[in-house]
């Protein structure tokens, strides 16, 4: 019989219901792998068992005293870059090295709401900066499946807890991929939801335009619980759409049958494994047996996403972290001469490389005479690649298509080489452009028994589209089921 850390969340949650378990026994058991296999991968900036433990009682509390929820007593490990009341959230930078909010975020607030046991804060790139969680302040987190490996970025510690059997399922934040690139290296299913679906109030910020929050899991109907509980409107979000969503449980149990995927000739040619080629091609078998079309696609603005994306993410990140000057909060360099040098000495000490690099790249860009060469232009950009996908969803129901060119690199391969490190993220980012749904599942094993992932993509506020297809795609295969041999 399997650990309880090693179940999935609607698992749980059936055992619960049946009294075989408690929230406390669930805890402790994730809180025992923690113990056992942290010093390994390094999931975690912050855990915090005695919060957990604390909540995990006031969940067996609701559970023995009436109805509660499918996510009820559930450990679940958030990404260091939301805030928790009371708990330390750094965003992975030593300019917020001990910084503790003074409120949820909304998310964390329905967390909260459904009686689920917050376990800690997950390791990240700093400020979500980074493909391969190397540029964290605290240290680079390591692939559950290779400790020499990176976890991919920037949620690269909640993919990598997931895995682990660290949490039971995590929340991450997606601006070019940061969700849905660490799932496919860590070998689990991650989905950014549509731009606006999910609250961004209480994310720290990196490019607000970009961001989204989405959840990271061992398979597809744990996914479809967490949507069910996040998406939804926020008055306190601006950006926040209000609209009705469905039970996304519903459509796990949905024929695929007669539904069209569209394959983009553009992807295929960037692809640099034959393992990710031969993981494409099983897919389309599996798919194809449960009576899916194919159809080719042409998406020619895509090769442009990766140069518009590193104009515009940069930009909006200059601002974002112009707030972090030593004043308001947060870390203040102690020998200074002066306001300006006090302003410098701060952002020197407390910024780490990537950081400072974007910074400069995103003021340039916004500096007088250069806004209408750069970043106007690639704010066009972004509008013809939005229009390309729009196209395309005349002809396909969604896109199949790889999460990344190959498996996970090896630690230190790519961090000196920035371009290299940018193009890690060729086939996530032009979703975050166009603000759809794109959704990461374990696709296949490489030769070195590496996991292999695949991505669908849909039109905006098709999450429930994706969740069809995924759920139909792991009732057929049994990649989702293996589990790293830590």
């Amino acid at each position: 019989m399997s650990e309880l850390y090693e179940k999935t969340a609607w698992e749980l949650a059936e055992i619960l219901r049946k009294k075989q378990t408690s929230s406390v026994e669930i805890t402790q058991s994730v809180l025992g792998r923690i113990k056992a296999v942290e010093d390994k991968v390094r999931s975690y900036v912050t855990v915090n068992p005695d919060l957990a433990l604390e909540m995990a009682k006031e969940a067996d509390f609701r559970l023995a005293s009436g109805p509660a929820g499918p996510l009820t007593g559930i450990p679940i490990a958030v990404k260091d870059n939301m805030c928790v009341k009371g708990h330390r959230t750094t965003c992975a930078s030593g300019v917020l090295a001990n910084f503790i909010p003074p409120y949820d975020a909304t998310v964390v607030r329905l967390l909260r709401e459904a009686g689920m046991v917050i376990l800690g804060s997950a390791n990240m790139d700093e400020f979500a900066m980074g493909s391969s969680t190397e540029t964290s302040h605290w240290g680079t987190t390591r692939n559950p499946w290779d400790l020499e490996l990176i976890p991919g970025g920037s949620s690269g510690g909640s993919a990598a807890a997931v895995a682990a059997g660290e949490a039971i399922v995590s929340l991450g934040s997606d601006t070019g991929g940061s969700i849905r690139l660490p799932a496919a290296f860590c070998g689990v299913t991650g989905i950014k939801p549509t731009y606006g679906a999910v609250s961004r109030y209480g994310l720290v910020a990196y490019a607000s335009s970009l961001d989204q929050i989405g959840p990271i899991t061992r398979d597809v109907p744990d996914m479809a619980l967490l949507l069910n509980l996040l998406c939804g409107h926020d008055p306190s979000d601006s950006t926040s759409v209000p609209r009705e969503y469905p039970d996304f449980t519903d459509f796990l149990d949905l024929p695929v049958k007669g539904m069209t995927l569209g394959l983009p000739r553009e992807f295929f040619g960037k692809l640099e494994s034959p393992d990710v080629e031969r993981a494409i091609a099983e897919a389309r078998s599996v798919f194809e047996g449960l009576g899916v079309k194919f159809v080719e696609l042409s998406l020619p603005y895509l090769d442009y996403g990766i140069a518009a994306y590193y104009i515009i993410a940069p930009s909006e990140a200059s601002s974002n972290l112009a707030r972090y000057d030593g004043v308001k909060y947060g870390h203040r360099a102690e020998n200074f001469s002066g306001m300006i040098d006090m302003y410098c000495q701060t952002r020197a000490e407390g910024f780490g490389p990537e950081v400072k690099r974007r910074i400069m790249l995103g003021t340039y860009a916004l500096s007088s005479g250069y806004y209408d060469a750069y970043y106007l232009k690639a704010a066009k950009v972004r509008t013809l690649i939005t229009k390309d996908f729009k196209r395309a969803f005349e002809e396909c129901d969604a896109i199949l298509c790889p999460t990344a060119p190959s498996p996970a690199f090896k630690i230190g391969e790519k961090i000196d080489d920035p371009i290299q490190m940018y193009l890690t993220d060729v086939f996530t980012i032009p979703v975050n452009m166009a603000g759809l749904p794109g959704m990461a599942i374990p696709g296949k094993f490489s030769e070195d028994g590496l996991p292999v992932g695949l991505q669908l993509i849909a039109p905006h506020f098709e999450e429930a589209r994706l969740v069809q297809l995924g759920a139909a795609y792991q009732k057929e295969t049994d990649f989702h089921l293996k589990r790293p041999p830590l």
